[in-house]
Formats: C-alpha cells, sequence, structure tokens
C-alpha cells in the first residue's frame, strides 16, 4: 500500500468514485475543484425561475449499473435512490398516436419478445434476433451498420437506445460501445434492466452525500482551483499550477489523478490524445399548472418521432431530454421557439391538458464525447508515461460509454492504480 497523498483533480463523479476508494483504503486525499461545487456534469441545483430544484442533466440509472451501485454503498446514500419494481419503460409515438410499455422479464431470456402482445408494435420475433449483429460488431463500425434492420423496431428501440447511451445518431454512434452497455444491462434481462431514480435529485444522491463521507473521512476539498498546467521531470509529475496563482508540489511518495473533461485535460496534458467533447444535450423543465395530472404518468416516457427524445417526471416538473441535439439541428434553436414546441408535443405524450406554469431550457454544448468510432478510438487510458500520474473520467478508456456508470468506474479503476 503506498505511503504519500493522493492529489485529485476534478470533483466530477469521476473524481469523487476516485477519493472515496481511495479513503476506504486509508489513503489521504485532496481534491480540487474548478467549480464552487461538486458534481460537474452531474448536479442538483435550485432554479430561481422555476423555483425548484431539477438536476442539470437528465440520467437514467439502471440496476445493472454495478459500479454507480458500488459506489452509492460506499457513501450511504443507497436509500436516496428509489428502484423500479419491474423493467417497465413506456413510449408514445407522436406520429401515429400509439401507446406501449416494454415490460421485460427479470430471467436473461428475453421471453417478453416471444410474445407480439408485449413486443413492440409492429415488430416482429425476428427482428430481434437481427440485433445480434451489434454483438458481433467489428471496432471500427457504426450502430448503423451492425444492425441492417429499418423496420418499426429500428426506429421504435435502437435509435432511441442509441441516442440515449451514445449522445448520437445510429449513424455515427460506435457498436461496440453500445453493446458493452447493452451487455451490462439489458442483455441480462429485466433483473439488470429496472431504472433506478433519485427522488430528490441526483445531486443529492450521488454527490452531496459523497462530499459528506469524504470531509468525515478527513479529505480536503478546495473549490474554486483550476488546473492551468502542470510541471514534469524525467517520468515524473512534480507540481500542480492554477489559474488562481497556487501551486502545489507533488512529493515522492505522491500520486495525481486528473479527473477532467478532454477539453481541460489537453491543456494541462498537451502532449495527450483526447476525444473531442463537443457533443451536446438540450434539456427543458415545466413546472405544470395541475400536479394531479402527473399522478399517474410514468417516471419516464420514451418519445418517438418528436423533438423530444424522453421526459422524466419529478413531483410537479416535467423534464425534457433532447440527445444529439447538436446533430439534430436543435441547439441555435432559440428558447421562445423551443418551448411551444416542446410542450406540444409533451402534453400530447403526456396526456396533459392543464397547461404549464414556468418553463426554461439549459443548453450543455459539451454533455459527453463524441462516441463515434474514429472519437472513441481517442479515448487515453488511465495509465500514463508519468509513473506517478493517473487519469480518471468518462472520456477514459473504460470501454463503457459516457454514462454516470462509465464516471465512476473510471474513478474505482483510478483508485487502483493510484494505490
Amino acid at each position: 500500500m503506498m505511503t504519500g497523498h493522493v492529489h485529485i483533480i476534478g470533483a466530477g463523479l469521476a473524481g469523487l468514485s476516485s477519493a472515496v476508494r481511495l479513503v476506504e483504503r486509508g489513503v489521504p486525499v485532496t481534491i480540487y475543484e474548478a467549480a464552487p461545487f461538486a458534481g460537474g456534469r452531474c448536479r442538483t441545483f435550485h432554479d430561481p425561475r422555476l423555483g425548484r430544484d431539477v438536476d442539470n442533466g437528465n440520467h437514467l440509472m439502471l440496476s445493472g449499473n454495478t459500479s454507480a451501485a458500488a459506489y452509492l454503498d460506499l457513501i450511504g446514500a443507497r436509500a436516496k435512490m428509489r428502484m423500479a419494481p419491474a423493467a417497465a419503460f413506456d413510449f408514445f409515438d407522436v406520429a401515429d398516436g400509439d401507446r406501449w410499455r416494454v415490460a421485460m422479464n427479470d430471467g436473461p431470456v428475453p421471453w417478453w419478445v416471444t410474445r407480439r402482445t408485449s413486443r413492440i408494435p409492429g415488430t416482429r420475433l425476428m427482428d430481434y434476433v437481427k440485433g445480434i449483429g451489434l454483438a458481433l460488431a467489428a471496432k471500427g463500425s457504426t450502430v448503423a451498420e451492425a444492425v441492417r434492420d429499418r423496420g418499426p423496431l429500428w426506429t421504435r428501440f435502437w435509435e432511441p437506445l442509441t441516442l440515449a447511451v451514445l449522445n448520437t445518431t445510429p449513424e455515427r454512434g460506435s457498436a461496440p460501445l453500445l453493446w458493452r452497455a447493452m451487455s451490462e444491462t439489458f442483455a441480462k434481462g429485466g433483473a439488470k434492466s429496472r431504472p433506478m431514480f433519485a427522488p430528490d435529485g441526483l445531486g443529492r444522491a450521488l454527490v452531496d452525500p459523497a462530499v459528506d463521507h469524504l470531509r468525515a473521512a478527513g479529505a480536503q476539498i478546495h473549490f474554486g482551483h483550476a488546473l492551468k498546467g502542470v510541471t514534469n521531470a524525467a517520468d515524473r509529475l512534480t507540481d500542480l499550477h492554477f489559474t488562481n496563482g497556487h501551486a502545489f508540489p507533488v512529493a515522492a511518495n505522491d500520486r495525481v489523478i486528473l479527473a477532467l473533461p478532454p477539453t481541460r485535460l489537453k491543456a494541462a496534458l498537451p502532449w495527450i490524445e483526447v476525444p473531442q467533447d463537443n457533443a451536446a444535450i438540450l434539456n427543458a423543465h415545466f413546472v405544470v399548472n395541475d400536479p394531479a395530472e402527473l399522478e399517474t404518468v410514468a417516471p419516464v416516457t420514451g418519445l418517438i418521432n418528436t423533438t423530444t427524445h424522453w421526459a422524466f417526471v419529478r413531483g410537479d416538473v416535467v423534464s425534457l431530454t433532447v440527445s444529439a441535439a447538436d446533430r439534430l439541428g436543435v441547439m441555435d434553436k432559440a428558447p421562445d421557439d423551443l418551448i411551444p414546441l416542446l410542450w406540444a408535443e409533451t402534453a400530447q405524450a403526456l396526456n396533459l391538458s392543464g397547461g404549464y406554469k414556468t418553463a426554461r431550457v439549459n443548453k450543455e454544448r459539451r454533455a459527453t464525447i463524441d462516441q463515434s468510432p474514429a472519437e472513441a478510438a481517442k479515448r487515453p487510458s488511465a495509465r500514463t508515461p508519468l509513473e506517478n500520474l493517473v487519469l480518471a473520467g468518462d472520456a477514459t478508456d473504460t470501454g463503457l460509454p459516457a454514462t454516470i456508470e462509465g464516471a465512476i468506474r473510471s474513478g474505482e479503476t483510478a483508485a487502483q492504480l493510484a494505490a
């Protein structure tokens, strides 16, 4: 076991995950975060316009996300997540008004696809069998190349799944990355595919308890510390330099974990190759006039043939997600044009007639990395040429897409290497 100190740059989920694992081993930890808060792209904040606490982005966790589950246990926050009793997912197709629920059986054999009454409307059993192409996809292939079918299953399953998991279109998204996510969840049956929700917000479940846990364990957390650059001599990193003028030497027995998004990582380590991190997501939040209308609405609904892809319900707020918003030409639209369009789709999909009190649009221009085969190949390893420097973050080569599970697992790996 190491006898030095670990300096972690970045208090997003990857950095927090690293820190939690290290303090569990008794390793002293200091975290440096550029923002005045922890969580990075996964946080809960109070929006004065809405008068509500909202998440800066909508994320769907599943029961098969083993790293996230272990992390929740370590920080004592498992009770802050609510698991659905079954792997059931509601959908609405605005084009023809079809509504359906995909209800998966718990076992690994997908009996639900063998019954016409439980399959996605318009699909046949052989449509699902053809999906084996994803599991056999070559390293550089896209989802569109791996899955050849273009029938109803394409529009009502493969397309929305790719947008949700990879934040890009099937024509661009990496097939192996999508399969890796599926192999740990949907491919293992309903027991590993049950949705998990944070009733009080993802930040309250994944971030705040981690910060409290770390502080109780003696970890130091410095906010307002944006990394400017590093100094290295030979094969070791020797100093950390921050934009606020602070500099910290890295002692001989110390380790450093950089848990930064690609753009900031590249600025600190110009010699490293990283994928582009300019894939955008657009979120919109609506406070409804009549909360009673939402009492029978599913916590999450997939929307087909719409601008919106997913609608999440929490309390009297409906939060919408438009994945791959840059690729689909949504990011350049003004909020005043988007809000009526998005609400019209939502009201139709969720059967809402009471209108809304207020709304806002949130555009995340750097929500995830570009998860095309070419850019995914640029994901750096957790190991670096510097013997005391380790990388973490969902942009590192975890094998998983850039998701909450990927970020937390990267932290596990970084902690193991650093310790």
